[in-house]
C-alpha cells in the first residue's frame, strides 16, 4: 500500500514538474543529456524521500532543492569538471514555440553566468520563487541573494550590451 501510494507521488510530481525541473537540470549543468540523467535521479530522490517531507515548504520547493543539490553532486565529479563545456544556443532544449534571437542572446548570457548568479536568476525568473524562497532553498541569507541578483544583473547587461556594440 505504501509503496503504491509513493509511486502515485512520484508520477504526480513528474507530471506537474518534469519541464520545469529539466530547465533547471539543463541551465545548472549545460548538457541535455547530462540534465536529464540529473533529473533522472533526482526524481528517484524524491521518491525515497516522500516519507521524510514534512510540507515546511512548498512541494515544488522542495523538489528544486533537491534537483539543486542533484546538479551539484554532478558538478563536483571528477568526470565532469574534466568535460569540454561550450555551450550553444541550438543545443538549448526545444520548447513549444521557437524563441526570438533577443531571447536566445538572452539564454545565451545567462548560461555563461557562474553557477552562484546563474542560479539565483533561474530560480527567480524561470521557477518564479521570491528572494525569501531562494534563500531559504541555497541555504542563504536574503541579503546574500540579493547581492548575487545584482551581481547577475550587472553581468547581463556588461554581456548583451558588449554584444550590441559589437554589432554597430
Amino acid at each position: 500500500m505504501m509503496d503504491e501510494n509513493r509511486r502515485e507521488q512520484l508520477n504526480r510530481i513528474m507530471l506537474l514538474y518534469e519541464k520545469d525541473m529539466l530547465k533547471v537540470c539543463f541551465v545548472y549543468l549545460r548538457d541535455l543529456s547530462l540534465a536529464q540523467d540529473a533529473l533522472q535521479e533526482s526524481f528517484l530522490k524524491a521518491y525515497r524521500c516522500f516519507d521524510s517531507y514534512r510540507g515546511e515548504a512548498a512541494e515544488k520547493t522542495w523538489l528544486t532543492s533537491i534537483v539543486i543539490n542533484t546538479c551539484r553532486d554532478f558538478c563536483r565529479s571528477a568526470w565532469f569538471r574534466h568535460r569540454k563545456k561550450e555551450i550553444s544556443p541550438d543545443s538549448l532544449p526545444i520548447s513549444v514555440s521557437p524563441p526570438d534571437e533577443a531571447h536566445m542572446d538572452l539564454m545565451a548570457a545567462i548560461m555563461e553566468l557562474p553557477v552562484k548568479n546563474r542560479e539565483v536568476i533561474l530560480l527567480k525568473y524561470q521557477q518564479g520563487l521570491n528572494s525569501r524562497e531562494i534563500a531559504q532553498l541555497l541555504h542563504l541569507s536574503p541579503m546574500a541573494v540579493s547581492k548575487r541578483l545584482r551581481q547577475a544583473y550587472g553581468q547581463l547587461k556588461l554581456s548583451l550590451e558588449g554584444e550590441d556594440a559589437h554589432e554597430e
